[in-house]
């Protein structure tokens, strides 16, 4: 399952470049292209689906899935501690409507949502 016009589908299918760092049937990881952390990563499940509500709703095992690998890469990556942010929304920062979490680490990370 995924959208002809959706960033993350194109990537996951190989027809726009990204630097994967992890890999499993369900679920890819790759840098984001503008970090904000030391380690700062996204994880996609392979199928489409908006955003984290949907995902968990539609298929809770897919979304431990994503998690399970989220910590992988920050173990492979760093010590293994990681901050793991879903945004669900416009307003809450989601600009691809493709559910993704973004896995920051690699530094003492601060708090400041605006």
């Amino acid at each position: 399952m995924s959208q002809p016009d959706c960033l993350f589908c194109k990537i996951v299918a190989g027809e726009i470049p990204a630097d994967v760092v992890a890999s499993t049937d369900r679920a890819l990881a790759f840098r984001d292209i503008d970090p904000q952390a030391p380690v700062h990563v996204l994880v996609v499940p392979r199928e489409h689906h908006r955003d984290v509500a949907a995902l968990a709703a539609a298929d809770p095992q897919l979304l431990a899935d994503v998690v399970a690998l989220g910590q992988q890469v920050a173990t492979d990556l760093d010590e293994g501690e990681f901050r793991l942010i879903f945004n669900t929304g416009a307003r809450s920062g989601q600009s691809v409507f493709h559910t993704h979490g973004h896995v920051l680490a690699g530094a003492r990370l601060g708090w400041t949502p605006a």
